[in-house]
């Protein structure tokens, strides 16, 4: 009797669930287009930190500022790759529904499958992806990817180190003049100031510290 009630259980039908796989990757491509709209928009607020960070000789900072700028960077051309990798996804569907009248089901699809695989090591986008290969398993679009890929995409970090060469280049597109007279301009002139005393220097200290934790943790929050 089940096994009755299961053959009498209707199908989806593969054009309208490729339509519904479409609707949910321009949806998905979207939310790239915002992370990396937030993103862009959150540097402006960066660079006018770095700028007056030079302007108080405060190489720590500026430099400390630029790293998260290269990340910030690096973080939007993953998205970007992300998105036409999307995009891809939804042409390669596309091109399935011709097949899928005359078959009356989705074919598999290697190139899908090895999209999928490789969105799944995205943190971006990791979840959703994961979602998408258990529908389109099911739907014998790709075959059963058995890995590890969301654990290690949400558990992954951006390890690379920024090289001095890119920082420099970032703080004198951002600071110029100001910023390639740091550090050894930035000494001398501290040599000659007035010596502040211990407390307001270390309120100052703390002041730009409190600053510089306020942006990296407004960058970590568009970034993830």
């Amino acid at each position: 009797m089940e096994k009755v009630r299961s053959m009498l259980k209707p199908k989806v039908e593969p054009q309208k669930q490729l339509r519904e796989w479409q609707r949910r990757l321009r949806r998905e491509c979207l939310n790239v287009d915002r992370q990396i709209r937030d993103i862009q928009r959150e540097e402006k607020n960066v660079q006018k930190a770095i700028k007056e960070a030079a302007k108080r000789n405060d190489m720590g900072s500026a430099k400390s500022l630029a790293k998260e700028i290269i990340r910030s960077r690096k973080t939007v051309n993953r998205l970007y790759e992300n998105k036409a990798q999307l995009n891809s996804i939804s042409m390669h569907l596309g091109e399935s529904v011709a097949i899928a009248r005359t078959v009356g089901h989705l074919s598999k699809s290697a190139e899908v499958m090895k999209i999928v695989n490789n969105l799944m090591k995205a943190p971006e986008v990791a979840v959703t992806m994961q979602e998408f290969s258990k529908e389109m398993t099911k739907a014998g679009v790709i075959e059963e990817m058995v890995n590890d890929s969301l654990d290690s995409a949400l558990d992954s970090e951006d390890i690379e180190e920024e090289t001095e060469e890119e920082i420099d280049k970032v703080l004198t597109a951002i600071a110029g003049e100001t910023a390639a007279q740091l550090p050894e301009a930035a000494r001398r002139e501290r040599l000659k100031q007035p010596a502040q005393s211990v407390e307001d220097a270390e309120e100052e200290g703390a002041d730009d510290e409190e600053e510089l934790e306020a942006i990296r943790a407004r960058l970590a929050k568009v970034r993830s």
